[in-house]
């Protein structure tokens, strides 16, 4: 007797339908994604007993007629594609005909669906055994039931969890499809009690909002932007933020709901020196791009896909989110948020990188005061000072101004650290540090440790600026420093980086010289404490506005601090 037999095509179909089947959440995926493909604008969801017991989805969809519906059960049936060449640009959600001969494979299933109002066709199966099609009363679209999923594999029900858990997972399911199609109304009910109403909306933020909260909505950052053909949108958490609610994410793809994690990691770098080490942002984002250029035939749930070119999409995601945190908006903000940049235009966007900065908007630092270099140095009546406000120090830390719609704070060495660190980066980058020979070179006698950092970062601190001779032993002459402005201590600033990298390991994802360039411009920078002229602040101000993250330093901090008046207001009781 042969060992050896093929197996009946009632099991191969259920060990199929295992791919694309997994759980409840799965079967929601499926029924609400053929929905949105038959064109509906409503779909309604109800489940019993977390889907152990029924799953039906209902949608105004085109429907289908009684010939469509005597095929819809077949494996491979489907009215998406015809030939292989067609996979090409698809951009319909469902394609390969599986999904419902699948489903119907592990329950028993009811189609009941008419592509009029009228009459319509009713059509039963157990266990992927379609019954005869008979006639009913209903109005145009597609109702389909699912009831006892798995009562015929018992191997697959007992890895199903509980009602709640799975109740949780198509709740996520829903509500990730529910965000990518805001113009669609969607209702969630679980054991007759409505759970999600989401009715059509003409936004991301707004869907957010009916999900989340308005609160929730309020507080992310919109991201709008184009890099070569690849348009790049949704919302992401301030920097501020992240870390104080729980972390969700959606990326889709051409409407397509996915999961990527070099889309997700692209969109985390742009958080690079905004954030603490350890922590992740929310993002919703949606990535656009041409339909030829995904193969979206990689996975049986169409849970991922593969782009022609990977590299140049997640450089876009990365820019795109990396402008939005550029922008005066992405800043700390205290009762509500209110200074909102004008939108770019779109077509623009794919040329050079523009400064959103819209408050801090002068077209150049006064050459006066804390920041006077050679490269600072334009006739005083070339500033725009109009276009700088009155700014005032307070507690001689921070540095404030007025603005129409409420209070700015600024910090002042959070601020400095920010344009010290992108100078210092830029000549890391370059190999180009403006730099002063001393008349009388500083001699600095170094412990075993602080010679060990010296040697491990001696090529970028040259890059900076020092130029620094062994003196024998652990004592080193610097003839040369960096001057990045006039109260800058050398010496104090070389000590106290070396004293702060002995022994450092590089924290997070930052790579050496940006840790270093960090350091220094940390120990360069303007202290808490230090009383500024008017013209040391205008240059500030001037300079941290020409930066292309203003709204943060280098440590995950807050640089700018938005107070609006009705927050003050309200706190003096006045709202």
């Amino acid at each position: 007797m042969p060992v050896i037999a093929v197996l009946p095509s009632a099991v191969a179909d259920q060990i199929a339908a295992g791919e694309v089947v997994e759980r409840p959440a799965s079967v929601v995926k499926e029924l609400v994604e053929n929905a949105l493909d038959a064109g509906a604008m409503t779909v309604d969801v109800a489940i019993e007993e977390g889907g152990h017991k029924l799953i039906r989805v209902s949608d105004d969809g085109s429907g289908m007629d009684r010939e469509d519906v005597a095929l819809a059960l077949l494996r491979h049936g489907t009215s998406k594609i015809r030939t292989a060449s067609d996979l090409v640009g698809v951009e319909s959600f469902g394609f390969r005909g599986e999904a419902l001969s699948a489903i119907a494979s592990i329950s028993r299933l009811e189609i009941d669906t008419s592509p009029a109002d009228g009459e319509g066709a009713l059509l039963s199966a157990a266990g992927g055994s379609a019954s005869t099609i008979s006639s009913s009363a209903r109005r145009r679209g597609t109702t389909v039931s699912v009831a006892q999923i798995f009562f015929n594999t018992p191997a697959r029900k007992k890895f199903l969890r509980s009602a709640r858990s799975e109740w949780r997972a198509i709740a996520d399911a829903l509500s990730n499809i529910a965000l990518t199609r805001p113009d669609v109304r969607f209702t969630l009910s679980h054991d007759g009690k409505a759970a999600l109403v989401l009715p059509p909306v003409s936004s991301l933020r707004a869907r957010v909002s009916g999900i989340w909260g308005g609160k929730y909505a309020g507080a992310l950052l919109e991201v709008d932007d184009v890099s070569g053909a690849v348009h790049t949108s949704g919302l992401v958490e301030r920097p501020a933020d992240v870390g104080t609610a729980t972390r969700r994410i959606l990326i889709s793809v051409n409407g397509r709901s996915i999961r990527d994690t070099g889309i997700v990691r692209a969109a985390e770098a742009a958080y690079r020196s905004t954030i603490s080490a350890g922590l992740r942002p929310s993002l919703f984002l949606s990535v656009t791009l041409p339909a030829s250029t995904v193969d979206v035939n990689v996975h049986p749930a169409k849970a991922e896909v593969r782009f022609l070119e990977r590299w140049p999409v997640e450089r876009a995601v990365e820019t795109a989110v990396r402008r939005a945190l550029g922008t005066f908006d992405a800043s700390a903000g205290l009762g509500g948020r209110y200074f909102r940049p004008a939108r770019p235009d779109l077509e623009s966007l794919g040329a050079a990188l523009v400064n959103h900065a819209s408050v801090l908007s002068s077209s150049r630092a006064p050459s006066e005061g804390l920041f006077e270099s050679p490269a600072l140095s334009e006739p005083a009546a070339d500033v725009d000072r109009q276009e700088i406000p009155d700014l005032f120090q307070f507690r001689r830390t921070y540095i404030a101004f007025e603005h129409p719609d409420g209070l700015v704070l600024i910090d002042q060495h959070s601020a400095h650290e920010r344009i010290l660190f992108e100078e210092f980066m830029t000549a890391l980058e370059t190999g180009h540090a403006p730099a002063q020979r001393l008349l009388l070179p500083i001699t600095l006698h170094l412990g075993p440790a602080e010679a060990d950092a010296f040697e491990s970062n001696r090529e970028y601190l040259e890059k900076l600026g020092f130029e620094i001779e062994g003196f024998g032993g652990s004592t080193l002459i610097v003839n040369t420093v960096p001057m990045p402005h006039r109260r800058f201590d050398a010496e104090r600033c070389l000590r106290e980086t070396l004293d702060a990298l002995t022994g450092n390991r590089v924290a997070g994802t930052a790579t050496r010289h940006e840790h270093l360039a960090a350091t220094v411009a940390c120990k360069a920078a303007i202290k808490a404490g230090e009383a500024l002229s008017a013209p040391e602040m205008r240059a500030l101000f001037a300079s941290l506005r020409d930066t292309t993250l203003p709204a943060h330093d280098v440590h995950g901090r807050s640089t700018i601090v938005q107070l609006s008046w009705d927050e003050l207001d309200r706190r003096f009781g006045r709202k």
